[in-house]
């Protein structure tokens, strides 16, 4: 088993031998106290429960080296998305004690962290499930992890919104300032997107939307709307284009949102705010 839940996170392995590199420096000073040629067992365990998430990353950062004996190996009993309680085994492996010790601190990283994002992901999922909504996520991340939480979000359930600037356009209340009008700003947005690039238009209110829908935008954002103007502006406008509605949405505030009859609810909580997981390695 890999751990991952394809497809893999993009620029995963620059991002784990960044993590390894900031933890180890030059040498992990700790070690000094270990016999070099020390062969010990291992396993990771989770301590509470929650949807996994990291387990493919983490299987990397604990693979034994080169260097290591024929009788080293690690191995992955669980994968990214999978549910887990406390006391279920992630990961297990045999392998020299200075790689096992060096290691540990990043993987667990890693698997707290992003599983905290899946979970808190399923969470959101599991309110919505019976009314068609989806739960997306922002661009309210870590940074330098962004793929990674990201990718988190799908295995807890969760839909991607755009990665980056790069891959969507997004016309915020600071452009439309800046354009004079939504219009304006749609139009010229329109001019230099390709035809396979969504145009969205964060709205505060109903004649926003309606200037919005006018002017051809794919995805109009409810942004911080009371759920009656949500289910006002649903039964109008939700057939002629897709209704994303954000802005400080809960686990107690989700079903009532999804309810008003919008396609997509977009929660930055997911990343910015979700508690880690707890999960320990411990050697027999």
């Amino acid at each position: 088993m890999t751990g991952w839940l394809e497809p893999r996170p993009w620029g995963w392995n620059e991002i784990l031998y960044d993590a390894l590199y900031e933890d180890l420096g030059p040498g992990d000073l700790s070690a000094s106290c270990l016999n070099p040629d020390s062969v010990v067992e291992w396993s990771i365990e989770a301590q509470a429960e929650g949807v996994l998430c990291g387990c493919g990353i983490a299987l990397e950062a604990m693979a034994p080296s080169d260097s290591a004996g024929e009788e080293c190996m690690v191995e992955a009993l669980l994968g990214d998305g999978d549910t887990v309680r406390r006391g279920d085994e992630v990961l297990h492996g045999t392998n020299l004690a200075r790689e096992v010790l060096a290691a540990e601190r990043t993987a667990l990283n890693f698997l707290m962290q992003l599983s905290g994002v899946s979970t808190l992901t399923s969470q959101f999922v599991e309110k919505v499930k019976d009314l068609g909504v989806d739960i997306v996520d922002t661009r309210k991340t870590v940074p330098g992890l962004r793929s990674l939480q990201k990718y988190a979000v799908r295995c807890g359930g969760g839909r991607n919104h755009r990665m980056g600037l790069y891959d969507g356009i997004m016309v915020k209340d600071n452009h439309i300032r800046a354009c004079g009008s939504i219009r304006e700003a749609v139009e010229r947005a329109r001019r230099h997107a390709g035809h396979m690039t969504k145009i969205e238009v964060e709205c505060e209110s109903e004649g926003q939307v309606a200037e919005a829908v006018a002017a051809g935008a794919d995805i109009v954002m409810l942004d911080n709307m009371d759920p009656f103007t949500m289910a006002d502006i649903a039964k109008k406008y939700r057939d002629d284009v897709v209704l994303e509605a954000s802005g400080g949405v809960t686990l107690e505030t989700v079903r009532g949102v999804a309810t008003t009859g919008v396609h997509a609810v977009s929660v930055g909580a997911l990343t910015h705010s979700a508690p880690a997981l707890s999960f320990h390695l411990e050697i027999r």
